[in-house]
């Protein structure tokens, strides 16, 4: 098994080293003509560092991991950020540590394109071709389950409903059958070392609960023994998401039933250097001249003050005090005789004229921008809701408070598609932390721009859930 995995490896690896020197060929060419001496020393070198380099930054992205049963997409991630990474490197490199480097700046930039583009379709076209081969019988892992419980039933109907992963079940293992099984049992866990031997299998499946943890050690023991790989359902696989992960603390594997993006510190700062950048250029280019006509035309049409203050829960549930533009009349009622907050409503006679324009396009909500400024808030995130409602929210809302794992922000992936306004229907605000939940668990910088440009566009059209 171990071989068969080091040749897939090598098979890939190889594959990537062949665009790798077409990619520097046809840059060559493209740049240079044929006229010149393609193999000569500086030519080699680079190309040299190019290829030795790549393997070791493909490996630290997981370039090279099994993506058998995940979807095109991680593998699209992985070829990205080595690209990224290796053209990176490739700079750095040649413009400080070589005096003299031979080519324009476009070899660089057309070189990495080509990579790029010669690896992410080649990749593809593997993924489509195997998918095919699978779903038509080739290309298979037989697998052995061994427990005929509810998990190891529900990991075998799984496996029987996507083809496309590649795997087919030789049988089943327990002490005792199950009617649903379609006569697959093989036998009790003590015949695992004969039918190890009598069956073609790959890859042994372990579907016992915690408590058989004695079953367990013969079961891996046995496999081993026979060259099989032992794969483990943890028994809390009901707790987790499609974002967990597991990783080793010291020697224990600690399993995260719930992961984002942005627990890596690295993404973390990117995603805080970007949006200060972005709230500077806002501030130097619009606010400034913005700002004042909007307090204007507050003061003229209402009484009080331009600014509404109102305390919010941010990141780690902790409280941060949140800025609008005041766009209802001053001391109007915020929560009802029994304590339960007053949501804006449509025609709400709370709003004045200027605010009712404010809400409807969002200007009500720049203020806000001071708040990513101080780093209370980010500029794309969960909306943090006021107090009153947050508490109601909290203990009738299924992972309401998971939303508080990140910074709340100005716009969310919840508002551009269309969770805004009151939440009186039953259902509304559920859907509403279920899309929050679902940014959370697949921020990308790239969906960020995405929903400040949603955010825009409907800035532009107003938004017809705005009260």
């Amino acid at each position: 098994m171990k071989a068969s995995h080091t040749i897939n490896f090598l098979l890939r690896l190889l594959m990537d080293y062949l665009v790798l020197m077409l990619a520097f060929l046809c840059t060559y060419q493209h740049i240079f003509g044929w006229g010149e001496v393609f193999f000569s020393v500086p030519n080699l070198l680079l190309l040299g560092i190019s290829i030795i380099a790549w393997p070791v930054i493909g490996m630290s992205v997981h370039l090279y991991e099994e993506f058998r049963t995940r979807s095109f997409s991680y593998e699209f991630i992985a070829i990205l950020k080595t690209t990224l990474l290796h053209t990176c490197f490739f700079t750095f490199l040649f413009f400080y540590f070589f005096e003299y480097y031979p080519y324009p700046r476009t070899f660089t930039l057309l070189y990495a394109l080509l990579i790029f583009t010669g690896i992410t379709v080649i990749k593809f076209f593997i993924k489509q071709s195997l998918l095919r081969l699978r779903s038509n019988g080739y290309n298979i892992k037989n697998i052995l389950i061994v427990g005929t419980g509810d998990t190891g039933m529900k990991f075998y109907n799984t496996i029987r409903s996507n083809d496309h992963f590649g795997y087919r079940c030789v049988g089943f293992l327990d002490e005792q059958t199950n009617p649903s099984i379609n006569g697959q049992y093989l036998g009790k866990i003590a015949d695992l070392s004969r039918i190890l031997e009598d069956y073609e299998i790959d890859d042994v499946i372990v579907a016992l609960p915690e408590t058989q943890s004695m079953e367990m050690e013969k079961i891996i023991i046995i496999s081993e023994k026979e060259a099989k790989r032992v794969r483990i359902i943890a028994d809390y696989h009901r707790f987790c998401t499609s974002t967990a992960s597991m990783n080793l603390f010291g020697t224990f594997p600690l399993l995260t039933i719930r992961t984002s993006p942005l627990d890596d510190l690295t993404e973390q700062r990117f995603k805080r250097i970007f949006e200060l950048c972005f709230t500077i250029i806002l501030f130097l280019t619009i606010f400034w001249w913005l700002f004042p006509i909007i307090a204007l035309l507050i003061k003229l049409t209402s009484r009080g003050p331009v600014l509404f203050k109102q305390n919010r829960q941010g990141l780690n549930n902790k409280q941060i005090s949140c800025y609008k533009f005041r766009s209802m009349t001053y001391n109007s009622d915020t929560v009802n005789a029994n304590g339960q907050y007053l949501q804006a409503t449509k025609n709400d006679s709370r709003v004045t004229p200027i605010g009712r324009f404010l809400r409807k396009t969002n200007l009500d909500e720049l203020p806000q921008f001071f708040n990513v400024l101080m780093g209370d808030m980010a500029l794309v995130g969960p909306r943090p809701h006021p107090i009153p409602l947050h508490q109601e929210s909290r203990n009738t809302i299924q992972n309401y408070m998971l939303r508080h794992v990140v910074k709340p922000g100005i716009t969310g992936w919840a508002q551009v598609n269309g969770c805004r306004g009151e939440t009186t229907i039953s259902g509304q605000m559920q859907k509403r932390v279920d899309f929050d939940l679902w940014y959370i668990e697949h921020y990308s910088f790239w969906l960020d721009c995405q929903i400040i440009f949603q955010t825009l566009m409907n800035m532009i059209k107003g938004d017809k859930n705005a009260y």
